[in-house]
């Protein structure tokens, strides 16, 4: 991927907060959604927006043998986080169908079961999968923004050869996939007060409603006191997801040991600036299978890439979607 950023925003931070607060984050009107409930497994829900057709409030394109985008969303984000808003524009623009497939409590609706998501969930992203494929006979492609692109790339690297009964090709966006380098950066110096309390502000208050769910799940009252996501993973995250502790679950959750087995076509695409994910920590060429395609520009911050739109000050977010769907169309 070719980036450059606009002169006036520079470095990783502004790229990163400008785009998600300042940028415009569709083409010429704002993706419509529909919303569909799974059951899962375990007696539990998660809910799909897919993208509609303004006229019907139906699947934008009704022709089955389309191809079929999912992503899967960052910590905390949805179908209406400025990169899934950006997605389905480009999705739309090249008449696929489009599905944000939501991780549980991240909808707007808090889920039943004691368990919530987190970064290494692959299995679940499994199961999504699946059901995708069976509802959608034509090619399933995914993308997975950060959190989201990790359990992605797990998912992908597990199933090795397998993944190919699913999906044609997958795509992780300013993803960790060294969950522990990318956890500590994120609870340190300008981070831990610029975007720590921006994720916690929505994370305890789902966290205390699970307790009212489920009372005495965890500490609630050591949970009251976090002020980082070190601490709330090793009190909320790792132990209701089958982790020891925090240092377990990054070091078990990440992708990193397992991009060498991916066998689709993969790309994982890392802005060198990102100020979540330090360069030091991105995957190398002899870390990864001849699958994956590694794109790493020099700017573009954590899922930002803004690019100027007209006059200054006025950018946009949808270089970065086109160039990842430009990706994925080469496996159609």
């Amino acid at each position: 991927m070719v980036y450059r950023a606009p002169w006036w925003l520079p470095g990783g931070h502004l790229q990163t907060v400008w785009a998600a607060l300042r940028a415009r984050r569709v083409d010429f009107s704002a993706p419509r959604f529909w919303r569909e409930r799974w059951s899962t497994p375990d007696g539990d829900f998660v809910d799909i927006d897919w993208l509609a057709d303004a006229a019907t409030n139906a699947p934008s394109i009704a022709h089955a043998q389309r191809p079929l985008l999912v992503l899967f969303h960052g910590l905390e984000g949805s179908s209406q986080s400025q990169y899934a808003q950006a997605m389905a524009c480009v999705a739309r623009a090249r008449c696929w169908r489009f599905a944000v497939a939501h991780f549980r409590g991240c909808s707007g609706e808090l889920n039943l079961a004691p368990r919530a998501y987190h970064s290494g969930d692959h299995v679940e992203i499994g199961w999504f999968l699946e059901r995708f494929k069976a509802a959608h006979p034509g090619p399933l492609l995914a993308v997975g923004v950060s959190l989201g692109g990790n359990a992605l790339l797990r998912w992908a690297g597990e199933h090795g050869q397998q993944a190919a009964a699913w999906v044609r090709a997958v795509a992780a966006v300013c993803s960790p996939l060294d969950l522990m380098a990318g956890g500590l950066a994120i609870g340190r110096g300008l981070n831990r007060y610029l975007y720590t309390p921006m994720f916690l502000k929505t994370m305890i208050p789902k966290a205390l409603a699970k307790w009212d769910q489920h009372p005495g799940l965890f500490d609630r009252q050591a949970l009251l006191a976090v002020r980082d996501l070190y601490a709330f993973d090793n009190l909320f995250t790792a132990p209701l997801h089958g982790f020891v502790d925090t240092p377990d679950y990054w070091r078990r959750a990440s992708a990193l040991p397992v991009l060498r087995n991916i066998a689709v076509p993969a790309l994982a695409l890392n802005a060198l600036n990102d100020p979540f994910v330090p360069a030091q920590s991105l995957p190398r060429s002899e870390q990864v299978s001849p699958s994956v395609t590694l794109w790493q520009p020099l700017q573009g911050g954590h899922v930002g890439f803004p690019a100027a739109d007209g006059r200054w000050p006025a950018t946009h977010v949808l270089a970065m979607p086109q160039a990842v769907a430009d990706f994925l169309a080469l496996s159609l």
